[in-house]
This record gives structure tokens, C-alpha cells and sequence, in this order.
């Protein structure tokens, strides 16, 4: 079956200000995100996209924008199912203030329990999801062949539910995992199983190297957990 390439947005004026923007409109790519989404026909250069699928979100097209420049032939596809996860009364508020609700500690430790109030349970987003991406690759091996490589350009909560979903974990266990912006994933999907081939991939260390302490603010630009173990709901801003 199919290879799938997932790609986080670029960082976006969001993860900037620690906002949990969710479906909220006007957020964009900041210039670092920017920067990011040009150098992502570099990165993908050697690989054969057969298809490119995009969030609807403005932020993911802006992501895409170079690498269909640089690919005139490449077509292009939109689905709602991989838009982010609709977080409903909390969209568009600093995760700073989130941090004191009480569900943000069942989204933390208990996602699978969790549902946004006005918005979607975390299962259904996952659900969606996993639904879009079996559907495209059936599509792209229909269209393309067993061998073909197709691109998803998501988010955050979403490409760590499905990374969740290739290993066979409970989604409880999905905020383990860390996908920093204009990272790249890739899951090989085969009859029997998937593989993850790549994970969060950014070919970027300067943070290991650092050495720092990870920020105990939640709505702390970083690449990784708080120092109180707790995951960036939405993604985080990543390195800076």
C-alpha cells in the first residue's frame, strides 16, 4: 500500500502568542513558519509525491505553497477530516489560562475521555482522522500504485493521533508523542500493518544541544514537554 508523508504547519502566529487556535480564522504562518514552509521543497526534494492533501486551515496552505510552486504538476486536495481538532469555547485562549481548567487534566492524562465544550471529543477527532488517511491511501494505491508516496499537511493533535493509531496505542497514551512544526512523519501502511518510518523529523538538534530546561509554562514556545510532563494541547511552537 501507499506511503504516507505527514507534515506539520510552519510555526504559526499562534504558537507564538500560546494560543489554542483551533478552527479560529486570521491565523497565520509568523516568519520563522514562513521560512520553514520554503524550505520544505529542499527537505522533500529526492521524494515522488503522487498527491498532496491539505487541512483547510490558512496556515496549512500557506505551509504548501512553496513546495506546489516548486512542483507545478503536483495536484492538490482538501479535506476537513484532517483539520484541526474543533476545541470549541477554548479556541483562540492562551494556554497559559487553560492550564488551571480542570479538563485540561483529562486531556493530559485522559484524552480519551476528553471533549471540548461547543467543540469535539478528542476521539472523534482521531476517529476522523484516521478515517481520512485510510481512505486516501486506498485512493492513491487505486490511482498511483502499491509503491506511491502521498503528502498530508496537518496538525499537531491530529498527526499525533494518527502516529497513535500506526503504533497501535490507546490514545490515552498520545500526548507521549512530540511532532514539532514543519516536522515530517511517515507511516508506510500494508495489508497487515503500518509502519512509522519517520517521526517529527526536522533535521534540527540546536535544542539538544542547548541543553535547556524545558519551559514549565505551558504556552511557552519549546520542542518538548514541560518540565512538569505535561504536552503543548495544539503542538507548540517548537524550537526557538
Amino acid at each position: 500500500m501507499a506511503t504516507l508523508i505527514l507534515v506539520r504547519h510552519g510555526r504559526s502566529t499562534a504558537n507564538t502568542a500560546g494560543l489554542l487556535a483551533g478552527w479560529t480564522p486570521g491565523v497565520t504562518l509568523d516568519e520563522r513558519g514562513a521560512d520553514q514552509a520554503a524550505a520544505l521543497p529542499g527537505r522533500l526534494a529526492g521524494i515522488p509525491l503522487a498527491a498532496a492533501v491539505s487541512s483547510p486551515l490558512e496556515r496549512c496552505a500557506q505551509t504548501l505553497a512553496p513546495l506546489l510552486a516548486a512542483r507545478p504538476g503536483l495536484e492538490l486536495h482538501t479535506d476537513d477530516r484532517i483539520g484541526e481538532c474543533h476545541y470549541g469555547d477554548w479556541s483562540g485562549r492562551k494556554l497559559s489560562e487553560l492550564s488551571e481548567e480542570p479538563l485540561m487534566r483529562i486531556v493530559q492524562q485522559h484524552p480519551s475521555a476528553a471533549a471540548f465544550p461547543g467543540g469535539e471529543s478528542m476521539r472523534a477527532m482521531q476517529a476522523r482522522a484516521v478515517d481520512a488517511v485510510r481512505d486516501w491511501d486506498a485512493r492513491i494505491e487505486k490511482e498511483h500504485g502499491a509503491g506511491a508516496v502521498f503528502l498530508m499537511c496537518s496538525h499537531g493533535d491530529i498527526i499525533k493521533s494518527l502516529v497513535a493509531d500506526a503504533l497501535g496505542m490507546h490514545l490515552d497514551l498520545f500526548q507521549r508523542i512530540h511532532v514539532d512544526p514543519c516536522s515530517v512523519t511517515a507511516i508506510r501502511y500494508t495489508p497487515t500493518r503500518p509502519f512509522l518510518l519517520r517521526l517529527g523529523d526536522t533535521g534540527d538538534f540546536a535544542a539538544f544541544e542547548r541543553r535547556e530546561t524545558p519551559a514549565a509554562d505551558p504556552a511557552a514556545p519549546q520542542d518538548g514537554p514541560g518540565a512538569d510532563g505535561g504536552a503543548v494541547v495544539g503542538g507548540g511552537a517548537g524550537a526557538v
